[in-house]
């Protein structure tokens, strides 16, 4: 992919009319590999077939849960899964973060913010040239290997997948090692300019993160916190 217009997307949403909005704010903004489903049944069988780059999916869906189809779909790919729900509690937006998602964005939504999500995102994943990298694919933290260029975690245990936004940050630790890296510039590195109020689900991300990469991730050893500034990754363990 050379440029983000050329990312596929599949729109799910049971609401034929947002859909046709979304299709028409997308191709208007430059998108034109667009394909909409309206149930969790439609999603599946679209997703089989047109392989998308990038999914928007509603949380609430007329044959099960946004959520439980989410997680679906992550036993089968790691592309990235934007949240767009009426579902606006903070438990809400925290779980599907948690879950793994790039991002959760409420209805009634900002086209003009929707777009420059999207593109952060699509950018973030398969344009960044940092991600891209390969001299430096390998980390070693302990007994744990971390691979950039593969996205993955292997341990004595098995091996484990980073989400794209788990990548990002590790890569932004990892590009700033043994210093600390503020919340802003760990935001901002993640989700763009202007995204500094995303702290709280940050911290989702870093618990998420340190499962995969800490043998004791409540007494995390590699990536520790510097209370009321940002996070730091210990410079020991470099492959």
């Amino acid at each position: 992919m050379n440029h983000i217009y050329e990312c596929k997307i599949l729109i799910v949403d049971d609401n034929i009319q947002l859909l046709d909005m979304l299709v028409s704010i997308l191709k208007k903004e430059g998108y034109q590999r667009l394909c909409t489903a309206g149930s969790c049944v439609e999603a599946r069988k679209a997703f089989e077939a047109e392989m998308p780059d990038l999914i928007i999916l509603d949380v609430m869906l007329p044959d099960g849960d946004g959520f439980a189809l989410f997680q679906e779909f992550r036993t089968h790919t790691d592309i990235p899964i934007l949240f767009l729900s009426a579902r606006d509690q903070d438990n809400d937006r925290l779980l599907g973060l948690g879950l793994g998602a790039d991002d959760y964005l409420t209805k009634p939504f900002l086209p003009k913010e929707l777009t420059l999500r999207l593109a952060a995102i699509i950018r973030r994943t398969y344009l960044s040239g940092s991600a891209a990298k390969s001299s430096d694919s390998g980390l070693t933290l302990g007994n744990r290997t971390v691979r950039f260029d593969r996205g993955t975690v292997s341990s004595p245990d098995g091996e484990v997948s980073l989400t794209a936004k788990e990548l990002l940050i590790l890569r932004k630790l990892y590009e700033n090692r043994g210093k600390i890296v503020t919340f802003d510039a760990l935001c901002d590195a993640v989700w763009g300019d202007g995204y500094y109020t995303y702290e709280n689900t940050l911290m989702v991300h870093i618990r998420r993160l340190r499962e995969k990469i800490e043998e004791d991730p409540s007494h995390p050893r590699w990536l520790l916190t510097a209370r009321g500034i940002g996070y730091r990754l210990e410079q020991e363990g470099r492959s």
